[in-house]
């Protein structure tokens, strides 16, 4: 059958994102990039481990932080990362609009944890006075914080497309692989924000 055309129960590979020679070569791509993605965010950790008591007479991490804002945004990004599970397993069961709805869901989480992110943002610099260029500390926070933010804000972009583009095309091979990978690159995100969770805030309250 050709890559464009819709995937139905009679035609259903046993795994329709891998099917093709492109959707292994997307899945490869897929690894090879995460493998840049994991060596930046290990380097932004490292910088912020090693400037996180540079406070320039600023706030401290025990003075800025406010866990329950964190908190909420933490649950709202796992529960986005379940529900872009259901998004795959109806992929491979080809209930396309179960899994149209469930990355849909998928967005609105995710756009839940930017809006808190900002908020945080917002109140640090105009409550503290807490800005990236306030302490080598600031500077380190917001850049790692912030690129992860940038990545989340990527990922919605990346999955938002993918619902439009494909309202009216279904499910097939060609673009079965897209949105498995888009799910991969959200659970990885999730993973960076565990870290940053527990490295940034939860370090960060205990000192």
């Amino acid at each position: 059958m050709r890559a464009d055309e819709r995937l139905t129960l009679e035609t259903l590979p046993a795994d329709p994102e891998k099917a093709t020679l492109e959707g292994k070569n997307k899945f490869l791509g897929f690894w090879l990039f995460l493998g840049g993605e994991t060596v930046l965010f290990a380097s932004l950790f490292g910088t912020y481990l090693a400037l996180r008591n540079s406070t320039n007479g600023g706030p401290t991490t025990q003075e800025l932080f406010e866990l329950p804002i964190v908190f909420m945004a933490t649950m709202l990004l796992l529960t986005s990362s379940l529900t872009s599970v259901y998004a795959i397993y109806h992929m491979k069961n080809l209930n396309f609009k179960q899994m149209q709805l469930w990355l849909i869901v998928t967005v609105l989480l995710g756009a839940g944890f930017l809006g808190l992110e900002i908020y945080e943002f917002h109140h640090y610099v105009t409550h503290f006075k807490h800005t990236i260029r306030s302490s080598a500390f600031g500077s380190a926070f917001y850049t790692l914080v912030g690129t992860h933010g940038a990545h989340v804000t990527f990922g919605l972009l990346w999955i938002l497309t993918l619902i439009l583009r494909n309202a009216r095309r279904g499910l097939n091979l060609y673009n079965a692989p897209k949105y498995y990978v888009a799910s991969l690159y959200w659970h990885f995100i999730d993973v960076v924000w565990v870290f940053i969770f527990t490295v940034v805030y939860l370090m960060g309250m205990v000192g």
